[in-house]
Parts: C-alpha cells; structure tokens; sequence
C-alpha cells in the first residue's frame, strides 16, 4: 500500500490538473478538426487514447522532473517531501517507472497515423529537457507551452492526416495561455526560487507581473478570433468567447495576489475549467 502510495505522489496522479491541462488542446485541435455531421467514433475514440496518452507522458515528465531537481526540491517548503527529495524512492527504480510509462505511451501512438506517430515522436526532447530550463533562461514556462499545446497540432493530424494553418495559429496562441498559467503557478515558489538561484518568469515580471499576464492572454485570446474567422464559424462562437475573455482577464488577472501562494494556486486550476469553457466554444462554432 505504501508502495502505491509513493507511486501516485510520484506521477501526481492525485492531482490531476495536469494531465487535464494537457490533454485539452488535445481536445480542442479534435474538436476543431472533426466533421461532427458524420463520424463520430473517430472523435471519441481518439478523446481516449489522447487522454491515456495524456496521464502516461505527464506522469512520466513528473517522474523526470523530480529525477532531474531531486536536490532543488528540497529546498522547497512545497516539493520537499515528495518521494524523490526526501530519499523514500530511488532513481533506478524511478528510472523505470519512466521507461514503462514510456512504454505505454509509445503503444498508444501506434494507433494513430504515421504523421501523428512522427509528430508525437518528435515531441519527446521538449517534454524531456523542459525541467532543465529554468536552470539556464528566465522562460522555462514558454518550453512548457510548446510542449503541453503540442496536442493540438498532433489531434488535428490524427484527423485529418495533414498539417495546416489553423492548429499552427491555435497553437502558437495556446502557447501564451500556457505561458501566463504558469506564470501565476510559479509565484507559490519565488522566494524559495529566488534563493536557490533558479529562474522563470514569475521572476523576471514580478514587478508588473499583470501587464505580462494581460499580454500573454490577449494573445491567446487573438488567436482564438483569428481562428473563428478564418474557420468561418458562426456568430455564437464570438459571443461566448466572451465568456473566456472575462474569466482571463477579470477572474485570473484582475484577482491575483502574488503574495498568496493559495490564490495563484486557484487561479492556476481554474485553467481547467478554462480548457473547458474553450473546448465548447470550438465545438458550438463548429457544429452549427
């Protein structure tokens, strides 16, 4: 039981914000790709293998994480206890843990395309290398945004076989929704970071850290009606994306408290409920 136990602190299988945080552009480039006037079993059956994907590949980047800032942890109020930091779990065996996670995640890709297959191959050295960033750049968060929206490039081609404008835009706008969660998420560790000597972007725009939050959701949100106008969607799609406009702008910017490590922390898992609000946006802009 206690083996099982260091096994779900290991991969944050108890907190599943982050594979949800994955696995919603995953679902928003299905949505946007998929013909709901005809097949549907090839949209829900890859919802399932993107979300066993999804827990597979976060699980196995929280191991390598822990792996690679086992001795960074520890001087963090927040990680110190976690398996790795505090010696209850060895590296070999964390090792393989990753290699069989790995493992399962390769056997689901199989399913896909060959385009897919060579995309989500691809992938693996920016969802490998991104703990290693914050070591040498203030913007470990922007290699987290390219590899966490990779999915919605990957869904759409496991659609529709090709790669086009649409999922690259969508993408590179996701990039900045990505980069200004976790911009928020960093400051429940900045003083602890600021002492080690690590960096990121809570850090570099902690003085005005809600000009850069504000850039960065604009971005995202302008990409998001450059996609609706250039997918011809209807009138509703604009009007309730409205509904995320506010809730990135008023509720997560205007609410934040950089000093309250408990209000980052809900604005960041609010982000869930954002992927969702989006994900049926794309999907009432593109059903009627």
């Amino acid at each position: 039981m206690k083996n099982f136990e260091l096994f779900l602190e290991l991969t944050r299988l108890k907190k599943p914000i982050g594979f949800l945080l994955l696995f919603w552009p995953c679902l928003w480039g299905l949505t946007l790709a998929n013909n709901f006037s005809n097949d549907y079993f090839l949209f829900f059956k890859h919802c399932i293998l993107f979300l066993m994907g999804a827990v597979l590949m976060r699980s196995a980047g929280c191991i390598v994480n822990d792996i690679l800032d086992r001795k960074i942890d520890k001087m963090v109020e927040r990680t110190k206890n976690r398996p790795l930091a505090s010696g209850q779990i060895s590296v070999g065996l964390s090792l393989i843990l990753v290699l069989l996670l790995c493992f399962a995640a390769f056997v689901i890709l199989i399913q896909f395309n060959l385009n897919t297959i060579i995309l989500g191959l691809l992938s693996m050295p920016f969802a490998f290398t991104y703990p290693l960033m914050k070591r040498f750049t203030y913007w470990p968060q922007l290699f987290l945004g390219i590899t966490f929206n990779y999915g919605i490039i990957m869904a759409w081609v496991s659609i529709t076989n090709e790669l086009n404008i649409y999922p690259v835009i969508f993408y590179l706008g996701a990039i900045f929704w990505t980069l200004g969660y976790d911009t928020i998420y960093g400051f429940q560790d900045i003083k602890d970071d600021e002492i080690i000597g690590v960096k990121s972007t809570s850090i570099k725009f902690k003085k005005n850290p809600k000009i850069f939050l504000v850039s960065c959701y604009s971005i995202f949100y302008i990409s998001m009606i450059i996609l609706g106008v250039l997918m011809s969607y209807n009138l509703f799609y604009f009007l309730f994306s409205l509904l995320i406009f506010l809730h990135l702008m008023f509720y997560q910017v205007k609410s934040l408290k950089v000093l309250e490590p408990t209000t980052c922390l809900k604005i960041f898992k609010s982000n869930n409920f954002l992927g969702l609000l989006v994900f049926l946006n794309i999907l009432v802009g593109n059903s009627f």
